[in-house]
């Protein structure tokens, strides 16, 4: 390699370090054809629509705790309320004969009800959101095991608006897409919007990046944690919600491990662990490469049980080079 090469290849590592999501955008396209040569079914439309079909149940929480931990807070709570909020609506709708409208309300104010509690303990209390969440997982999975007996619930498949809006199909060609999908897309961007645009993103990224700073110009900064933490568990329950309508089941147990997963997302895509640096767009392919390589494994004849494994290999080679890049701009 020449001298001129490597100093132009010199250049361009700061370039990625400061949008680390273009690192995830290259292994993602990396995963994909690597998968593409192993089983040519991969990329058919049958099997694409499959991998759509999931992502926006994952994408939709990953998109709250992207700005969550922007702010330098996590949820773990979200999988235990993917899991309740159906399992309330479903019960509202069987024994107390609630609207299916109503029901679908009240799970919601259920949801806002949990995120401001986690927010409120860990603003004013001043615990560690990781305690407080953790906490908040294990009563919330106690209470929808207890009201269910532990059985899952026939949820609502009746046609309807609400499941034509939440678990509706359509056909675009060869593919079959859900609404759900339109959810994500349309939530993304509203994401984004906020994020970079609009006054809350910065006044997010400042929160995550030196809270005291951020408190001294001005910026109140527990009532955007405890908005972000209302928010995440909002999003989580609707996430839940689409779930139960597109599968007719709602589960006490669904959404177990989607903490881990989502938080997964959220860092793969390239925001920061510790706060102060968020992406959307790196959520996005985040969410998009953990699906992938959920689904590529099976087809290639991998068990289904490896797939920690490669999760949590991706989760560290993308850690290792996200800090690789990260020093390299700093020294640049």
């Amino acid at each position: 390699m020449t001298t001129s090469a490597t100093t132009t290849w010199s250049r361009g590592w700061p370039a990625i370090g400061r949008s680390p999501q273009i690192a995830s955008l290259i292994i993602l396209i990396v995963v994909l054809a690597a998968f593409s040569v192993a089983n040519g079914n991969f990329l058919s439309p049958l099997n694409i629509s499959n991998m759509l079909a999931f992502l926006p149940e994952l994408g939709i929480i990953a998109l709250g705790m992207t700005l969550l931990l922007t702010a330098g807070e996590f949820d773990l709570s979200v999988g235990a309320v993917f899991g309740l909020a159906p399992v309330v609506v479903t019960l509202l709708v069987q024994t107390a004969h609630m609207n299916i409208g109503i029901s679908l309300l009240a799970g919601l104010v259920l949801c806002v009800v949990i995120g401001a509690i986690n927010g409120l303990v860990v603003t004013k209390v001043k615990i560690s959101s990781f305690l407080v969440t953790l906490s908040m997982l294990l009563i919330i999975r106690g209470v929808a095991l207890y009201i269910t007996q532990g059985f899952p619930l026939k949820s609502w498949d009746q046609p309807g608006l609400f499941v034509t809006l939440l678990a509706g199909t359509m056909e675009i060609g060869q593919f079959k897409l859900y609404v759900s999908l339109l959810w994500f897309v349309g939530l993304s961007l509203l994401a984004t919007y906020i994020l970079q645009y609009a006054k809350l993103g910065n006044w997010v990224s400042a929160i995550g990046s030196n809270r005291n700073a951020a408190v001294a110009r001005g910026v109140p900064a527990d009532k955007v944690k405890i908005w972000l933490f209302i928010l995440t568990s909002v999003l989580a329950g609707l996430a839940g919600m689409i779930s139960a309508f597109r599968i007719s089941a709602a589960s006490p147990v669904a959404g177990t491990g989607y903490e881990l997963e989502v938080i997964a997302m959220v860092v793969v895509g390239g925001t920061a662990l510790t706060g102060g640096r968020g992406t959307i767009l790196g959520t996005v392919v985040g969410a998009l490469m953990l699906r992938a390589i959920r689904n590529g494994i099976v087809l290639i004849g991998v068990p289904g049980l490896a797939y920690n494994i490669f999760v949590g290999g991706i989760i560290l080679v993308m850690l290792i080079l996200h800090a690789l890049l990260q020093k390299n701009t700093a020294r640049s």
